[in-house]
Order: C-alpha cells, then structure tokens, then sequence
C-alpha cells in the first residue's frame, strides 16, 4: 500500500505529508485508498447508519453511528481539506446548512458583516433565522475596505467574505480584509463557491475557514445537494462546526458524499475548461453591439480585474452581461438560447442562463436587462454560435 493509500486510512495528512503533491494528484489520490476487504480500486458506498462495538465497548474502528461519522463522509472531508490546504473539513446536506454551521458558532449580541452582494441563501439565513437569536448583521460593499473599516464595531466578530460576487463578478481582496480584520481580531470566512479551490484558495491568502455550496462545482454534474466547511486550524471555532454537523444532524447522505468523491478528480481539468470557455465568451460579449455591459473579472476593463490578477488562477466559468431592453429583451433573448439551459444554479458541465433580477428578492438592486451565464462544457465554438444567433435575431 502506498503512503498515500495508508494517510487516508487513519493518519492525519496534510500536502506536506503527502510529499507535496499537487492539485491534479490530489483531487484524483485525496481522501482515497484501496479496499482492505476485496482490494477494489473505485470507492464504496457504506450506507450502514451503525457500526459494530468491539467487546470492551470501544470503537476502535472509529465509526459509532451514521450522523457522527461515516467512512465516505470522512474520506470526502479529508479530500476536499487537502484540497483547500485546510487542517479540517465538515460535510453538510446543503450549502446553506454549512454557513449556518459558521453563524451557530457565534453568540448573541455578536456583529456580522456579510458582503451587499451576498447570495440570497446566506442573506436569509441571517435576516430570517440568526436576526431572531440577536445576531447582528451589517450589509457592506467589501470591494471597499474603507467600507468595511466603517462598518466595524467592537462587537464585530466575523467577517463574511464572497468573491467572485453574484451577480456582477466583482472581487473583493482577501488579504486586505483578512489583514484588517485580524488586527482586531475578527475572523474571516470565506464562501468560495463561485471560484473552487482550482481557482481560488481563501486558506492560503489567510482567511480563518472557507465554505462552499458542494452542489455547484465540486459536484460539478447538477445531480447532488450539498455543502462543506473547511478550516485552516484545528481549532476550538472549527470544533463548534463539527459539533453543529453532529449534534444539530444536517450531514451529508453516504450516497450524496460518494457522488462528490467520484467528481473531484476531474475538478481541476474541468475548472480550466470552464474558465476557457467563459473568457472566451466575456470577450466576444464585450465587442457585441448589443451588448451594454459584461462583468466578468477576466476582461482587462472589469472594475476589480487587478484584484482578480492578485489572487486568483484564472477567472471562473461565471459571467452576466446586460442587454438594451431591460426585462422584456433579456427574457426574449434568454428564451432564443438552445444551448444554455433557463435554470438557477451554476457549476455543472451544461451551461445555464438566468434572469438574476426575477430570483434576486427585494433586497437587491440588479439590472433588468442583466443575464447570468454559467459556462458549461460544450465546444466553446457551439455556445458562441449559440449566442450569436439568439443576439442577432429580433
């Protein structure tokens, strides 16, 4: 058995310890390890919800009972851990139960800031759940870390970070927030769904955890529901995480967390396709007559593109762009679409299209005219084609 093959059984591993292996091996090795049993190469699924107790009562074996711990769960944290450069991951039945995992950990009477282009699921979460337990939130434009300086309070205890934003693709600096904020020691965490590990890695710029919606490119097929929260440190915050995924029971099912296993080994060369693609199809945007405007931080002329440059390993499969017209053309041109699917979500090998503004809630001010793209794939040439015909046609 190589050393590989024997960290995933038991040994605590970090990219150190695996000899420095980097992403591409990871993704395919991490988390990962031959069948003792009948020697099988592929993963298995163990759907068992309890475990044998050994004689004395103990459970050497380190598995007690479904919720608490599961041998796929356990292998998918340590590969998605290693992955982000993390100390310790959890696994969650969706993306918003990993966030609310973070918020559980924080006391009332405790301030948030969370960015004003946040997604709308950790925007409820706090409006709608946390606000009621006296957690305070304040809603800032963290392109601006003047704003955020403002926004700071002796109260304030974390700082929720994403970047890319949605829907407007604007990057916020990672290292300058995690600098200001650790100074005032506040922690800092990071949603990192719309760029992956490939592209982005919040730990290493600093950030204190990183989460992610599992569902998008992690999963990377539109098929599993899902989320996950990675720390840097082994921490007395990170251990409040993993009592929350245990004892409040939101965990990942053993077939969900063996669909996500089974995907991170292409993540890296899907990434870079995706990537491809939505640079090529920002740049032929930009030059569109009909065009008024694409925010995609690959694009020289993008508000945050030097943010961008600084932190990150290409730019995303995520695009939006506004059309002349407002709702009536954007629909009409979302409909023309036959390549890209009208569906709310992104991360999946199929591109999709989405009128933001229809799901965006009250909340957020998001152009009628605009369109979100996430980039699949397809031959980068057929989507072009795709969207040339449904621009140029009345």
């Amino acid at each position: 058995m190589t050393s590989m093959h024997a960290a995933s059984e038991g040994a605590k591993a970090t990219p150190q310890a695996r000899g420095g292996y980097r992403l591409e091996t990871l993704a395919i090795h991490a988390g990962r390890s031959i069948d003792k049993g009948t020697g099988a190469v592929a993963q298995p699924i163990h759907l068992s919800t309890t475990f044998e107790r050994d004689v004395d009562g103990d459970y050497s074996r380190g598995f007690m009972y479904g919720r608490n711990r599961n041998p796929g769960r356990a292998a998918l944290e340590e590969a998605v851990a290693l992955l982000d450069g993390g100390a310790g991951a959890a696994a969650f039945s969706s993306g918003v139960a990993a966030a609310s995992a973070v918020f559980q950990g924080l006391q009332p009477g405790d301030h948030v800031i969370a960015p004003s282009q946040g997604y709308y699921g950790t925007v409820n979460v706090l409006d709608r759940i946390f606000a009621k337990w006296g957690l305070e939130r304040s809603f800032v434009d963290m392109t601006s870390l003047d704003a955020l300086r403002a926004s700071l309070t002796p109260q304030t205890r974390l700082v929720w970070v994403e970047t890319p934003s949605n829907p407007l693709l604007q990057c916020v600096d990672i290292a300058g927030v995690v600098e200001m904020a650790h100074a005032r020691g506040i922690r800092v965490v990071a949603d990192n769904t719309f760029a992956s590990p490939v592209v982005q890695q919040p730990l290493r710029l600093g950030c204190d955890m990183v989460t992610y919606s599992t569902t998008k490119y992690l999963g990377g097929h539109s098929d599993v529901l899902g989320g996950v929260v990675i720390s840097r440190e082994s921490d007395e915050h990170f251990e409040t995480v993993r009592a929350t995924q245990v004892y409040g029971g939101g965990v990942l099912s053993p077939f969900d967390c063996w669909l996500l296993l089974r995907s991170l080994p292409m993540l890296p060369y899907r990434m870079r396709g995706h990537c491809a693609n939505a640079q090529r199809i920002a740049e032929y945007l930009a030059e569109h007559a009909r065009v008024k405007a694409v925010h995609y931080p690959g694009l020289p002329d993008h508000p945050t593109h030097h943010v961008a440059q600084g932190q990150m390993h290409g730019y995303g499969g995520m695009l939006s762009f506004e059309v002349e017209g407002g709702l009536k053309e954007a629909m009409a041109l979302a409909a023309r679409l036959q390549l890209f699917t009208r569906a709310t979500s992104f991360g999946g090998v199929e591109s999709l299209v989405e009128h933001h503004a229809s799901i965006a809630g009250p909340h957020r001010s998001v152009p009628q005219g605009l369109l979100r793209l996430s980039v699949g794939l397809e031959h980068v040439d057929d989507l072009l084609a795709d969207l040339d015909q449904a621009l140029t046609t009345d």
